[in-house]
């Protein structure tokens, strides 16, 4: 099943326009500047897409009630994208695992540059 989402596109233009930016703009500073939140960023993107292929079936998103989320209606008194009984520990295991191999991964390559 391929990912369909979408909300990487914004990080992967920005990180197409440092890049950019690297090449164009040669001041002293700057192109240093760029390349380093070009590292960082493509960093995040590259960890992201490793928990996806590391953890096919680990998805936060697969714990949801209705996979649906972004159109879905929360109910009254209940959560806004609500979880399946019993996984909420999981997904919050999911989430949090995701968060910190993203994290680590960015902070690695800033400290490795």
């Amino acid at each position: 099943m391929p990912y369909k989402s979408k909300r990487l596109i914004p990080l992967i233009l920005l990180t197409a326009a440092l890049f950019a930016g690297v090449l164009l703009l040669s001041p002293q500073q700057l192109p240093v500047l760029n390349a380093k939140l070009l590292h960082i960023t493509l960093g995040g993107v590259i960890a992201f897409w490793m928990d996806v292929l590391f953890f096919p079936y680990a998805r936060p998103d697969y714990y949801l009630i209705n996979p649906d989320y972004r159109s879905a209606r929360p109910r009254e008194n209940d959560a806004d994208v609500p979880v399946v009984m019993g996984y909420r520990l999981l997904m919050a295991a999911a989430m949090l695992r995701r968060a910190v191999i993203v994290g680590c991964a960015m902070l690695a390559v800033a400290l490795g540059m």
